[in-house]
């Protein structure tokens, strides 16, 4: 069982995208927490969040790319009702 995605045993999870987008808000929130600190350390962690931020961007693109495909494959997801997965087994 998932703890965060849509799934029949968890019909109140998010979809990949609605998780990854909560996740580049909160490193976002963060950032902006330690934008003005100028230590080194500070810098080298802000450096990091913004490549984590890119990625993030990146698989939001991708997961998004994903619901796509099968909304038009095979309609809107009945997860959250219920309802079968629309692949996989």
């Amino acid at each position: 069982m998932t703890h965060f995605l849509v799934t029949e045993e968890n019909p109140d999870g998010k979809r990949l995208e609605q998780v990854l987008s909560m996740v580049r808000n909160d490193v976002i929130q963060r950032c902006m927490l330690i934008a003005e600190d100028h230590r080194p350390e500070a810098q080298a962690v802000l450096a990091n969040n913004m490549k984590v931020l890119g990625l993030l961007t990146e698989a939001i693109g991708l997961a998004e790319d994903s619901t796509r495909i099968l909304d038009k494959a095979f309609g809107p997801s009945q997860a959250a009702r219920g309802g079968p997965p629309r692949i996989g087994v």
